[in-house]
């Protein structure tokens, strides 16, 4: 039986998306909708996009090989691998099993994990599994990979502009430099057709706009309650927001995000007895008697909240939105693209010791709120140097992509949308602007099986 190991947690990661993208201030051109309905309304500045050359097993076998590529890491030191994925190409056969293939050639096939799928929350789902492989008494010494990828596409109208694509690979064992706080974990799961995929000869999901943020914001704040409670148990003088270096969410648009930084900054104030609300909160007083269940549209509140927590949103969970803001929704690997994100944004000695939450939000729903520490150990700063090292060079890629004006890009979602169920069938989209590295669909044979190649 393997030792009872200490500072379970990301050791590397790998952050996939796509080589081309869309500009969002084009696209509000093209659409013919109001200056700003995007980049500003939104928060968005660049849509990532794959063609029909793309699919969920291509772009989790590219993240996949990049982040044991760049780690030098033997396949026969991974234990666990797991997906977390709400993009389905078929009922029975999981993407973890196309992953095999990259461990079959190295003849690793003992190898546990298998798909966890519930909308934007499977990659979550499929990460707990692994800190909990590595933590429990099943655990046989290796390490594990957790691989969260979606291809978010929408029709035409106004969720298009909301679309992204991407995967995060991470490594998970111990002495990381990125450690899961232990007994602090705040979920809550309920049933709600806020975003939900009945038709499965459909890439498009069914959307209730106004349900699915009322549903975000009633999760965040179910969990940020009970986070916040869980954690005082442990450290009496643990502050909500302020006791944290950083917050990330998971991010369907960035001004959502804006406003659910702002979203807890009303619980606190709720939270805070009457008499001690002024000084903290200045200028606030006039939302005394306003109730959590009443005020999910209430423009007052979130217009005045935001203004307050402005400064702490630039501080805390600006950093984290540099891959949104850019790619777009990348539904279960959204969340991991904001960690990479804030890492990246900062040095290794700025980062060390520091403490931040995330919030996972996945619809229908599920959610949970937890946090992570940047080890301060000597050994777990050499890991963390390495591991922002590899990211930068990852995320400067970014300034690679090609730009795809909007009705070349429309014309490339149409054969997406039209060929979907189509077999036998043989991808048109380029190979040429793929990034070297990156898999590739080369057919759909009569049976419906699925041929890669990689690009070198």
């Amino acid at each position: 039986m393997a030792r009872k190991v200490e500072n379970v947690g990301i050791l590397a990661m790998e952050l996939y998306f796509p080589s081309q993208y869309v500009d969002q201030v084009d696209l509000e051109k093209f659409d013919e909708v109001g200056t700003g309905k995007y980049t500003i309304g939104l928060g968005q500045s660049k849509m990532g996009f794959c063609s029909d050359r793309e699919d969920i097993n291509s772009i989790c076998l590219t993240a996949l090989h990049r982040l044991t590529e760049r780690n030098n890491i033997n396949l026969h030191d991974i234990g666990r691998l797991e997906v977390g994925t709400e993009t389905i190409i078929d009922k029975s056969k999981s993407v973890k099993t196309f992953l095999m293939t990259l461990f079959a050639k190295e003849g690793a096939t003992d190898v546990e994990g298998i798909d966890s799928t519930n909308a934007c929350y499977g990659g979550t789902a499929a990460l707990f599994n692994a800190i909990n492989w590595v933590e429990s008494s099943s655990w046989d010494g290796r390490k594990a990979i957790v691989i969260a990828g979606d291809i978010a596409v929408y029709g035409k109208g106004p969720a298009r502009p909301t679309g992204g694509a991407g995967a995060v690979a991470m490594l998970i064992g111990p002495d990381a430099p990125l450690v899961f706080d232990c007994g602090v974990r705040a979920s809550y799961m309920t049933h709600a057709y806020d975003f939900y995929k009945p038709d499965l000869a459909s890439e498009f999901p069914y959307v209730d706009g106004k349900l699915t943020i009322k549903c975000y914001l009633n999760a965040l704040d179910n969990c940020y309650n009970l986070f916040c409670k869980k954690m005082r148990n442990t450290n009496s003088n643990f502050k909500g927001l302020l006791s944290l270096d950083g917050m990330l969410f998971h991010t369907p648009y960035c001004k959502l995000v804006q406003k659910s930084l702002a979203r807890m900054c009303f619980n606190d104030f709720l939270n805070t007895s009457p008499s001690d609300r002024e000084k903290q909160f200045p200028g606030l007083s006039q939302f005394n008697n306003h109730k959590r269940e009443e005020t999910y549209f209430d423009r007052d509140v979130e217009k005045a909240f935001m203004t307050y927590s402005q400064s702490l949103f630039e501080e805390k969970t600006k950093p984290s939105l540099h891959i949104a803001r850019n790619v777009g929704n990348m539904y279960t690997s959204s969340l991991y693209g904001g960690l990479v994100s804030y890492l990246v944004s900062k040095s290794p000695e700025q980062l060390i010791g520091k403490k931040f939450a995330l919030f996972s939000y996945g619809s229908g729903l599920a959610s949970t709120m937890y946090s992570i520490n940047i080890c301060k150990d000597m050994s777990a700063g050499s890991k963390l140097e390495s591991l922002i090292k590899s990211l930068n060079d990852t995320v400067s890629m970014l300034d690679k992509r090609q730009c795809v004006q909007p009705s070349v890009f429309t014309e490339l979602m149409d054969v997406r949308t039209k060929n979907y169920h189509t077999a036998p069938y043989e991808p048109s989209g380029s190979i040429d602007v793929l990034f070297p590295g990156t898999y590739y669909l080369v057919r759909i044979d009569e049976q419906r099986r699925r041929t890669y190649e990689r690009k070198l």
